[in-house]
């Protein structure tokens, strides 16, 4: 089931508890020893910046797919520590990040060595809405047994995600999950119904359905996942696929997730039919396609989002980390005052240009 560290930091004692679930995680993602202290250094420091720099936060502590998948190889996970804030922003990115800079009291390693020992970090900085500073760390080197990748390129797509529990819950009923097929990328939005264990099985199985229809047309995944579900509560699920080599998207969705789709800067809505997926599948699926250029970029996201929420201009910049972009899509669209009113998750699919 989709675990979810979610760690409010208001006060210095919630340090040590990101930086315990940062070792959790790193436990769940099988990271060595080394790698397992650079989660919880990185959980560490972006804890205690939340405090120093912001009057608190949050931290959110996840054990997700990476942003880009290889061909032909089994995906290792890895632990994404993402820290949030309704914060006065930093006035100088460039500087927080360099080597000079550093957080008083805290273990100095400051925001320029957690890059640095990081898979993956990425900062973004808002004035007057805060900031959101995103790290992954994944295994030194591949376990024993797993396949190495082949030499085919990685797809000029990534993709990234958020999930927040509602009422810091230990696991949340959204879940989401990507998964390749040749040139082809599928992304998937599942949001059990209500809350807790049962919502959160219903999402797992959504997730673990997908692997196994990771090459199927997202209106046949759908009909498969409907199969999966059975037996469960049942679940919203949205379902995208970028077809690289036709240069096409596909949508199809069941129920209340949200699909935000910008093209050459303009959003549009991508509608899904009403249903439940597991309980009652409508007799037809509406597949929606279109074109799929390198300045798309794909927003799905569950009803713990306002309903009438739409992206802003600024969120539609396929060049920034796909995480970054949900984990600031939910602080735009709550506030320390009005936290997220459900389980609330985020997944985006962007263009990746450069395969990297």
């Amino acid at each position: 089931m989709p675990r979810v560290w979610e760690v409010p930091v208001h006060d210095s004692t919630r340090v040590r508890d990101a930086r315990v679930a940062a070792e959790h995680a790193a436990a769940v993602a099988s990271l060595d020893e080394p790698r397992t202290a650079v989660a919880a250094l990185v959980a560490t420091e972006l804890a205690t910046n939340l405090l120093k720099h912001a009057g608190g936060g949050q931290v959110l502590i996840e054990v997700v797919a990476p942003p880009v998948l290889a061909a032909g190889a089994d995906v290792l996970p890895v632990v994404q520590i993402a820290a949030v804030d309704h914060g006065p922003g930093i006035a100088d990115v460039g500087a927080a990040l360099g080597d000079g800079f550093s957080t008083a009291g805290s273990l100095g390693a400051g925001l320029g060595t957690c890059r640095r020992i990081a898979d993956d970090f990425e900062l973004h900085s808002a004035p007057g809405r805060g900031t959101v500073a995103l790290a992954r760390v994944g295994a030194a080197v591949r376990p024993a047994g797993r396949p190495a990748p082949e030499s085919e390129p990685a797809l000029r797509v990534r993709a990234g995600g958020v999930n927040v529990p509602f009422g810091g819950a230990e696991y949340s009923g959204d879940a989401w999950a990507w998964v390749r097929s040749g040139d082809r990328a599928t992304l998937m939005l599942a949001d059990g119904l209500g809350h807790g264990p049962e919502a959160a099985r219903a999402s797992t199985a959504a997730v673990d359905a997908l692997r196994g229809a990771a090459g199927l047309p997202p209106g046949e995944a759908l009909r498969r996942l409907d199969g999966a579900l059975a037996g469960t509560r049942g679940a919203a699920v949205a379902v995208a696929q970028v077809d690289l080599a036709a240069g096409r998207l596909r949508f199809a969705g069941i129920g209340n997730i949200g699909a935000r789709l910008c093209e050459a800067g303009v959003w549009r809505p991508l509608v899904s039919r009403p249903g439940i997926v597991g309980v009652h599948r409508p007799g037809t699926l509406r597949e929606e396609q279109t074109a799929w250029g390198d300045d798309h970029l794909l927003i799905l996201h569950s009803d713990g989002l306002p309903s009438r929420w739409t992206p802003p201009p600024e969120a539609c910049r396929p060049g920034v980390d796909p995480a970054v972009t949900a984990a600031v899509t939910v602080r735009d669209a709550s506030s320390s005052a009005r936290p997220v009113r459900d389980d609330t998750a985020v997944a985006v699919l962007a263009s990746n240009p450069a395969g990297r």
